[in-house]
C-alpha cells in the first residue's frame, strides 16, 4: 500500500508514467510466508530493534534463502556482530542501515561485523548502489556512526531545555546552526522512548564490560517527559511539541516553560548553536580515533545526507577544518580546539578535544583522506 501512495503520487506530480509505476508494483511480492523468499540472493530485515527478534527473523529464514544469499540488518544501533551470532554464515551477515522516509533519504550506512567477509561488503556497497542510493561503509559500534552522533546532537538541544534554557530559543539555535529538523521537533518525531530505550541498553552494555556508565544530562528531561508528565512524542500526541487532533505539530508545549525553564537564565547564542555542532563533530573525530570510520569523505557525506548535518558545513569533520572561530577566537583546527576546551570548562567533559584532533591541531593537519 505504502509502495502504491509513492508510485500515485510520482504519476500525478509527472515523474513517471503509469506504465513503468505499473512494472514496479509488478515486481514487489507481499508475503507473510517464509517460503516464498526461497531462492532470494539477498534478505534485508527490519524488525524492531530487538536482538533476539532479529536472531529469530534469521533462524527462520536462513535456510530458505539461496546457500549464498547475503543476509542483511536494517538496525539502526544494535552491534551487528552481535546479530550475526544468530545465524550459521556469519561471514555473510551485514548491516544495511537505512534512513527515513527511506524514499526520499539517500544514505544507505553499511556496516561491517567482525565476521563480515570481503566479499559481503562488496556484493553489499553493489546492492546499495544498484537501487540508486549513496553508500559509506564503517566497522561495527554500538550506534554505528549516524545514530551515535545524531544522538548526541539530539540530547544536547534537551540538556539545554533541562538546564533552564527558553524551549524556542534551543529550536531558534538549531535552525540558525543551519539543522533542517530543529532539535527538540525532531525528539518527537523519533518518540522520547526510542532514545531512552536505546539508553538502557548501552548502559546494561557499559556494565558488562565492567565500565563506568555516564549518564547525561539530558536523561532526567526524558525521563520526567515520559514518566511524569506523559509525553512520549509526536505518535504519543503530546512532546516537547502540542499536536492537534489531525496530528500536526501545533507548538512547543507550554509545560516545557513551567517545569524546566529559569527565569532570567541565559547562555550566549553563540555557545547555544555550537554546543549542537561541536558534540557532533567532536564525536565523529572519536569514531574515526577508534576506527569506526576510515573515511573521512564518508564522515561528512554520511552527516549530511543521513543525519542532517547542516550543509553549509562540508560535513561533520570539514566543519572542523573549516572552523572560522568565535568571538575572536582562532580559526581551523587549533581555534576549534581551544573553542572545545571553552565549551567544556562550561559545560562539561563531553566537549573535551580528543587526542586525535589534538595531534592534528599541534602538527598544522587536517581531516583528509590524502
Amino acid at each position: 500500500a505504502y509502495s502504491e501512495k509513492l508510485c500515485a503520487k510520482a504519476v500525478a506530480k509527472g515523474r513517471t508514467s503509469q506504465e513503468k509505476a505499473d512494472a514496479l508494483l509488478a515486481r514487489i511480492t507481499p508475503t507473510a510466508e517464509v517460503g516464498d523468499l526461497a531462492g532470494c540472493d539477498a534478505v534485508i530485515e527490519a524488525v524492531f530493534e530487538d536482538t533476539s527478534l532479529k536472531h529469530k527473523v534469521f533462524q527462520e529464514i536462513e535456510h530458505v534463502v539461496a546457500p549464498d544469499a547475503l543476509l542483511c540488518s536494517n538496525t539502526s544501533t544494535l552491534p551487528i556482530t552481535a546479530l550475526a551470532e544468530g545465524v550459521e554464515r556469519q561471514a555473510d551477515f551485514i548491516g544495511l542501515h537505512f534512513f527515513s522516509p527511506v524514499d526520499r533519504m539517500p544514505l544507505v550506512e553499511i556496516i561491517k561485523g567482525e565476521r563480515t567477509g570481503d566479499e559481503a561488503l562488496a556484493r553489499a556497497f553493489d546492492l546499495v548502489r544498484q537501487i540508486g542510493k549513496t553508500p559509506i561503509v564503517v566497522n561495527d559500534s554500538r550506534g554505528f556512526f549516524t545514530s551515535r552522533v545524531i544522538g548526541h546532537f539530539i540530547n544536547e538541544g534537551v540538556a539545554m531545555v533541562g538546564e533552564g534554557v527558553e524551549p524556542a530559543s534551543v529550536e531558534q539555535a538549531a535552525a540558525q546552526a543551519g539543522y533542517p529538523a530543529k532539535v527538540l521537533s525532531l525528539m518527537d518525531e523519533l518518540t522520547l522512548t526510542l532514545p531512552r530505550k536505546i539508553r538502557e541498553e548501552t548502559r546494561r552494555a557499559v556494565q558488562a564490560a565492567g565500565r563506568t556508565w555516564e549518564p547525561h544530562p539530558a536523561d532526567h528531561v526524558v525521563d520526567r517527559m515520559i514518566d511524569e508528565f506523559g509525553r512520549p512524542g509526536r505518535s504519543g500526541g503530546a512532546g516537547f511539541y502540542e499536536y492537534g487532533e489531525d496530528g500536526k505539530r501545533a507548538g512547543l508545549w507550554p509545560g516545557l516553560r513551567e517545569h524546566f525553564t529559569k527565569p532570567g537564565y541565559e547562555i550566549p547564542f553563540a555557545d547555544m548553536r555550537e554546543r549542537m555542532l561541536f558534540v557532533e563533530a567532536l564525536d565523529a573525530v572519536r569514531c574515526l580515533e577508534e576506527g569506526v570510520l576510515t573515511s573521512v569523505a564518508d564522515a561528512n557525506i554520511g552527516s549530511i545526507l543521513g543525519i542532517g548535518f547542516p550543509g553549509w558545513t562540508g560535513g561533520v569533520l570539514q566543519y572542523i577544518n573549516g572552523y572560522e572561530g568565535c568571538a575572536g577566537a582562532g580559526a581551523g583546527l587549533p581555534g576549534f580546539v581551544a573553542r572545545a576546551r571553552e565549551l567544556a570548562d562550561r559545560y562539561g567533559e563531553r566537549f573535551t578535544p580528543p587526542p586525535l584532533l589534538l595531534r592534528k591541531a599541534d602538527r598544522g593537519e587536517t581531516f583528509t583522506d590524502f
